[in-house]
């Protein structure tokens, strides 16, 4: 907007002021009154329910990871995500991922049920992140994980898995980009316009051996507080996630 008067924009810049914290006293009484429960929540719980129908166990894994675990996933001390790790000790961290635990369920899982294995969690991961407005140092990821997919059906149930979870956060017109990642190799990331929103990988992986893991798979994860963020149309990811500045997307000094 342009003003040829200060008095006019000082104005101008009261009303809209005005207006958006009515709206989030709105959106605050709302919460309180009629949903109860912030996006946040009501995102884990919408997947959850998806995923349960689509034949997907829910696992819950701790949050407190070792470093042999990294270390199977190639996160050594001189790799880039290392120094991203929050360390509680010389052998004990908080998880910046949620691969390490499902890798070693399904070494187990293998053993005592028949395939293909479908689990999912929801949890939160940790990374010293560099700050900005799309990134978090605890944020939220769901991962999906199929193992004993048949070869042939992998891409097309990368694209389901997909399919799933962005119709779960109500979020249309994305796209699907092949990407390398430092981790995984070749990965599948879920985009809306320049944002990644998800990332999906396919095995046989050169990870698997490590875990004693030797049948085809899929698994995507997605970061649910930039599912938000994208639904919502905020600014700042940091609106949407766990906070005592923001309560369900609206900032607490207004």
């Amino acid at each position: 907007m342009n003003f040829t008067e200060t008095s006019t924009r000082d104005r101008t810049f009261q009303e809209v002021e005005h207006r958006l914290v009515s709206q989030g006293k709105c959106k605050l009484n709302k919460l309180r009154k009629l949903k109860r429960r912030p996006a946040l929540l009501e995102l884990e719980a919408q997947l959850a329910n998806v995923l349960c129908q689509q034949g997907f166990v829910q696992v819950v894994t701790p949050t407190i990871i070792s470093k042999a675990s990294l270390a199977k996933m190639t996160i050594s001390e001189d790799h880039p995500l290392f120094s991203q790790v929050f360390w509680l000790d010389a052998k004990r961290c908080l998880r910046p991922m949620l691969a390490p635990n499902l890798y070693t369920l399904w070494r187990d899982l293998v053993r005592l049920w028949d395939k293909p294995i479908r689990i999912f969690e929801i949890g939160t991961c940790y990374r010293k992140e560099s700050q900005g407005a799309q990134h978090l140092n605890e944020f939220t990821m769901i991962n999906l994980t199929e193992l004993g997919t048949p070869l042939e059906e992998r891409h097309q149930r990368l694209e389901e898995m997909a399919e799933w979870v962005m119709a779960a956060a109500g979020i249309k017109d994305y796209g699907l980009l092949t990407e390398s990642s430092v981790v995984y190799g070749d990965t599948v990331d879920v985009m809306k316009g320049e944002v990644e929103l998800g990332s999906g990988a396919m095995g046989p992986h050169f990870l698997d051996e490590k875990w004693g893991i030797f049948d085809p798979w899929v698994g995507i994860g997605f970061g649910l507080e930039r599912l938000l963020m994208i639904r919502e149309g905020t600014q700042n990811v940091q609106s949407m996630a766990r906070s005592i500045t923001y309560l369900d997307g609206v900032r607490l000094n207004i």
